[in-house]
């Protein structure tokens, strides 16, 4: 079938109409049993007497979000939680069953296995086919909290706070500020992703972010009705949580215009998941940066309160110097290893072109570390002990607080 080029009234009139035949059917597993892809309507007939096309209410077609972060719950309150993991058949989630909190409920999709009880339509979008896909089946049921993640325990876009360990981040997650604020990223450190990242009107390639030069023309599909930002940004990589209230916040047919933009795209399965990495912020949020500090999450979202922002500066500050005598290390070790493996394998005329670590060096960076990694432990531990206390945490945060309130 030959594409054709749509106006934009035509096209979002025939989107229109598939929203009405789908609204005809009861069953929430949507995508069950539908074609896949979808082809839009080219004509759309309006209520008019005459049968002439009538334009869509294009004000309320694509609404962004305008949400007032709520009030947490009574501190009693247990927020009914689900967490969605997105993994293909050879992630092991072995350490969810020993760490997982017991009151949070799993949805596990397997993208790369149709025949495994949950499982996306199409394995395209990394993780945006399975989150997208559990926001349209349970739309109706929805708990207080939702979690998106990724199948690992360990990986290096988990915060280097909590360990790189998502158990920790799940453990010590602070589900009244999910509440409270609607959507949050489950990374609180900046880079890679804040405060600029992305920008959408830059048409050359660049390595370190392939999907950059896409973004305008993505964004124009998702967003027909928002003018294409000069910045996307927010802390990597596509890890969030939400509140039943944010989720709600847009129409059910949204998510299932944003999941057929998915199936239909012609950019690639790691391209088009890439794409939305800086894309949920404005889904969620209406905002195009989305850059909390970073003292402020670690303190409100997982209980790591430094006492302040000068306070939390003067720790990132030696945590560095501790990360860059360990980086140090490492270097002198490897270039040491290198002369050594050379030698033994009888290649001297290569190893004396090698570039050797200066001598005694590697004794230097040792003590520099064993004088440092106390120090940084020790912050560590009194920010978590400080973080204990809802009234530290609420002072620290500028939020008020009196007896009786929780975090």
């Amino acid at each position: 079938m030959a594409k054709r080029k749509l106006t934009p009234v035509v096209a979002v009139a025939g989107f229109l109409f598939f929203v009405f035949l789908y609204s005809t059917h009861k069953a929430r597993d949507t995508w069950r049993g539908l074609p896949e892809h979808l082809v839009l309507s080219e004509q759309f007939r309006g209520n008019s007497s005459d049968g002439q096309v009538e334009d869509p209410d294009f004000a309320n077609w694509n609404p962004r979000p305008n949400f007032i972060p709520g009030s947490p719950m009574p501190p009693a309150h247990n927020y009914s939680t689900t967490l969605v993991i997105a993994k293909v058949k050879d992630d092991d989630i072995k350490w969810m069953e020993e760490h997982l909190p017991k009151d949070i409920e799993l949805s596990i999709w397997v993208a790369d296995d149709p025949k495994a009880p949950l499982h996306p339509p199409k394995n395209k979008g990394h993780e945006v086919m399975v989150y997208l896909s559990w926001i349209i089946d349970n739309y109706d049921h929805l708990p207080d909290i939702a979690i998106f993640l990724h199948a690992h325990q360990h990986a290096w876009h988990n915060d280097d706070l909590l360990g790189r360990d998502a158990s920790q981040m799940l453990q010590r997650l602070n589900r009244a500020r999910i509440w409270r604020e609607g959507y949050i990223n489950m990374r609180c450190s900046w880079v890679p992703g804040c405060p600029e990242w992305m920008h959408p009107g830059e048409t050359e390639r660049d390595s370190n972010k392939q999907e950059q030069s896409y973004l305008a023309k993505s964004w124009s599909e998702l967003f027909p009705f928002d003018s294409v930002p000069d910045v996307l940004a927010q802390p990597c990589s596509a890890q969030f949580a939400l509140s039943r209230e944010r989720i709600l916040a847009k129409p059910h047919a949204q998510y299932i215009w944003y999941r057929e933009w998915l199936f239909s795209t012609k950019l690639s399965d790691h391209l088009s998941g890439r794409i939305w990495e800086y894309v949920w912020q404005f889904v969620f949020t209406g905002h195009n940066i989305f850059c909390p500090e970073e003292q402020v999450c670690f303190c409100d979202q997982y209980g790591s309160c430094f006492g302040g922002d000068q306070e939390y500066k003067d720790f990132r500050q030696v945590k560095q110097q501790l990360h860059d005598r360990e980086n140090d290390l490492r270097s002198w070790e490897n270039k040491a290893k290198a002369i050594t493996e050379a030698q033994k394998e009888g290649k001297l005329e290569e190893a004396d072109q090698m570039e050797r670590p200066e001598w005694g060096m590697d004794e230097e960076f040792k003590r520099e570390i064993e004088r440092l990694r106390p120090i940084v432990e020790k912050l560590e531990k009194e920010a978590v002990e400080r973080g204990e206390d809802p009234r530290k945490r609420a002072k620290e945060l500028g939020r008020k607080w009196k007896e009786g309130d929780g975090f």
